[in-house]
């Protein structure tokens, strides 16, 4: 491959970075057209940390669209040695995953499920069977394993070798030994690259440069919140036994990867913690190097490894390799245009499986480019879930530690992080914290999941099943529909929409009519392009030109940015992000009304506060605004009240509660009590790959008001057509299993969907779920209600009945 040292003036696009990332998003733009791309790398192709990765190569993730992502990697490997003539070393020598415990077991049952859904093969085998198919390993302590026949692995560096050639076989230039020190930007929009050749102007800029991702966004104010940590492998010395064809193996209880090696094997670890590369900024010229081995640190994977594969004692190691890789703070990459600059778009932070989703990512990063948007859900590795306060250098430097565990750390449905922590907190936290709560994490926000009984500890017990907070739970969902309940929801994201054409702009990005009167709540979708959702959110219509917008916790950069880059040329608004300074406390139940109305002089009444309304109103000395709303399905008020008297507002609702009990609540109780409504939740049942017609919520739309709203045209056309699929719930007798989400659903013994969300209903005695039910021919509410159900738990097939109706009034 010739390259250049010399740089253009300008280019349409720049990439930045030639590992396999930003090689890929090259390949992939000159694919669907662009036909001026510039790809920077700052010393030569694949050098950062493409080189020293293990290559392997997995098709099956968490969800379909990630699962789509590594899929289409797998299948560009294998072919692209036929189109650029490079050799990527592509072999589809399968994975190998080992259980050696229940719990695993457990998890690998649910895996195998998924990836039949997913049509990914994936085959439960016993332990013999695995000791098979990898002879040099012990089996005896194992009491299964997952086979997926499709996986492979590549030889790292000839893979970005091989996107390199086939992009600049189709025009793309590719520029070594140029530095980037600086993004451009104009009217909030990159411009180009400083480099140390001068300068390239561009229309788009893309960061596809790894750990240095996230210095170079500060030249130019955005936020990439990732951060590199140390990563080890080592590989023995020849083995009798030992060839390049033996599968990619995973112990997940010891933490460890293994594969053959030509005669030798490679094994590797994802300890539960490792430890930060504290090199700042990260060197221009770590190109092709390593860090120092950590023998030490390597101690225990390396006897997991010996125990594993007994062979390895004795045959001793020929190289460690500690590279540092780029971890994000969940785990997922980076993906997608900044929402600070426009033009400027992201590709970095991949946690170790950059090697596997380096062709789907660059793939759909270049549909993004060219559509102007997402061509399918990419909500789990979108750059805007993060806000500023994730892109915090100590707060980086304490969570990726955790993250690179995760790999092999048990997939509880409910894992919270341990690192991290206390960084976003309200006023009323330690008052909380006194009163037992068991805090998660939500975009930072530190709130209660449930509320313990001192002086039993407010500590999650994790498992597949019911978990030790059950019978609090079950408190604090029955207090909510029988009597009334107190719940912190301040890590509700609010904007505030502002300005003479701000009811032209809802009335665009929105597919409701929020042309309503003041003190009037609304709630609404975004959509995009194809009709799917961009947000769901409440809207209250505080004057003619103002709006107040609650949305979900991880939504705020995202529905910011949606409705800014959505805005029309010459709107005259303005938006604020004003969740920091606004708390939530929501009064809910059936006695709200008759707990809250002696603390205000605002009528509280049927007649006087209708729902879906909201007031100023004072309960003792805090001001507050009440919205008449309730996302549990029952009687209530959010009151939203600045954070300076969130403090002085509980203090009166917790007085009050000596003579007026209430319960203090969590958002375990939440979700349980939502679902029996049959509210959905973004990010569960509801993506931008799912249109309000098939998640059954016609009534977010207003067809008919004059004025055109994004994604009308698709969602007019839908309207006229039977939907593919359809959101229904699922009910269990059986009392004695807990539904999480992610349990396969069958219909007449066919694999019909998923479950989007699951818990326990209380009211109702029993498991409950959400999922769409989904067929190429169509599905109507008689396909739904006339099947037989079950749904998939563990290795069990559980009876279920399917509904489109709300469970409780």
């Amino acid at each position: 491959m010739e390259t250049s040292c010399s740089i253009p003036a300008s280019a349409q696009v720049v990439v930045v970075g030639g590992g396999i990332v930003g090689c890929s998003v090259a390949y992939h733009l000159t694919k669907l057209g662009f036909s001026d791309v510039v790809l920077l790398e700052q010393k030569a192709v694949a050098g950062g940390t493409t080189w020293h990765a293990a290559g392997m190569v997995g098709r099956l993730r968490t969800s379909n669209s990630l699962t789509k992502i590594n899929q289409y990697s797998a299948e560009l490997y294998a072919g692209l040695e036929a189109e650029t003539g490079h050799a990527t070393g592509w072999k589809q020598v399968g994975s190998l995953v080992l259980a050696s415990n229940e719990e695993r077991m457990t998890q690998l049952y649910r895996t195998a499920a998924m990836a039949e859904y997913l049509g990914v093969q994936a085959d439960l085998i016993s332990a013999k069977e695995a000791g098979e198919k990898w002879p040099l390993i012990k089996t005896d302590d194992l009491l299964g394993a997952v086979w997926l026949p499709g996986d492979g692995k590549v030889i790292p560096k000839e893979t970005a070798m091989a996107l390199a050639i086939g992009a600049q076989q189709n025009g793309a230039k590719i520029c070594e030994n140029v530095e980037a020190h600086e993004i451009l930007h104009r009217n909030g929009r990159a411009a180009g690259v400083k480099t140390n050749q001068g300068l390239i102007e561009a229309e788009y800029v893309v960061l596809a440069c790894g750990m240095w991702s996230r210095q170079l966004g500060l030249t130019c104010g955005v936020s990439i919140p990732l951060a590199p940590v140390e990563h080890h492998y080592v590989v023995s010395n020849p083995i009798e036994g030992a060839f390049d064809e033996l599968p990619c193996g995973r112990d997940p209880d010891a933490t460890i990867y293994f594969r053959g090696e030509d005669n030798t094997v490679l094994l590797g670890a994802f300890q539960k913690y490792t430890k930060p590369w504290l090199q700042d900024p990260i060197p221009s010229d770590f190109s092709f190097d390593l860090l120092k081995a950590d023998w030490k640190k390597y101690r225990d994977p390396l006897r997991a490894g010996e125990f594993r594969i007994p062979k390895l004692k004795d045959a001793g190691y020929s190289k460690f390799v500690n590279g540092p890789e780029s971890f994000t703070p969940d785990n997922q990459f980076l993906l997608g245009e900044t929402p600070e600059l426009q033009g400027l778009f992201v590709a970095a932070g991949f946690n170790s499986a950059g090697i596997a989703c380096a062709g789907g990512a660059g793939k759909y990063l270049a549909e993004w480019m060219k559509e102007g948007e997402p061509t399918m859900d990419l909500w789990a590795v979108d750059i805007r879930r993060f806000g500023r306060w994730a892109n915090n250098r100590t707060y980086l430097r304490d969570r990726i530690t955790e993250v690179l565990g995760l790999h092999y750390q048990m997939a509880w449905p409910n894992r919270e992080m341990e690192t991290g922590r206390n960084i976003r907190m309200t006023p009323i936290h330690d008052q909380l914290k006194e009163s037992g709560a068991c805090f998660g994490s939500k975009a930072g926000w530190e709130r209660p999941n449930w509320f313990a009984h001192l002086p039993s500890k407010p500590e999650n017990q994790y498992s597949f099943g019911k978990q030790n907070w059950f019978g609090n739970h079950a408190r604090e969902h029955l207090a909510t529909r029988e009597s009334v309940a107190l719940f912190d929801q301040s890590s509700f994201a609010k904007l505030q929409l502002k300005g003479k054409d701000a009811c032209a702009l809802m009335q665009h990005v929105c597919g409701n009519n929020m042309d309503v009167a003041p003190g009037k709540a609304v709630y609404t979708g975004m959509f995009n392009k194809r009709g799917g959702f961009e947000s769901d959110f409440t809207a209250v219509r505080i004057a003619e030109d103002e709006y107040y917008i609650v949305t979900a916790s991880a939504q705020a950069v995202h529905d910011a940015s949606w409705i800014s880059r959505n805005t029309p040329q010459g709107m005259q608004v303005s938006l604020t992000d004003v969740t920091f300074g606004t708390g939530v406390l929501s009064v809910m139940g059936p006695e709200a009304r008759r707990f809250l109305q002696p603390l205000t002089d605002t009528d509280l009444s049927e007649e006087s506060f209708a729902f879906a309304t909201c007031k100023e109103i004072s309960i003792g000395m805090s001001t507050v605004r009440a919205l008449r709303l309730s996302y549990m399905g029952e009687l209530g008020w959010e009151l939203h009240v600045g954070m300076d008297q969130m403090s002085a507002l509980y203090s009166v609702l917790m007085d009050h509660s000596k003579t007026h009990p209430i319960q203090l609540a969590g958002h375990y109780a939440i979700n349980s009590l939502r679902l029996e409504k049959g509210f959905r939740a973004w990010g569960h049942e509801l993506s931008p790959d799912d249109n309000p017609l098939e998640a059954g919520l016609r009534f977010a739309i207003d067809w008919h008001k004059t004025s055109p709203f994004i994604g009308q045209d698709a969602l007019m056309k839908s309207k006229s057509s039977q939907p593919r699929k359809r959101l229904a719930i699922f009910t269990l007798n059986d009392p004695d299993i807990f539904l999480w989400g992610g349990e396969i659903i069958y219909r007449n013994g066919q694999v019909v969907g998923y479950t989007t969300s699951g818990s326990f209903g209380h009211s109702i005695g029993g498991g409950i779920a959400m999922g769409y039910v989904r067929r190429k021919d169509g599905v109507d509410r008689a396909f739904v209600l006339g099947g037989d159900y079950a749904l998939k738990v563990g290795n069990q097939m559980i009876p279920a009945s399917a509904h489109l109706k709300a469970l409780v009034n």
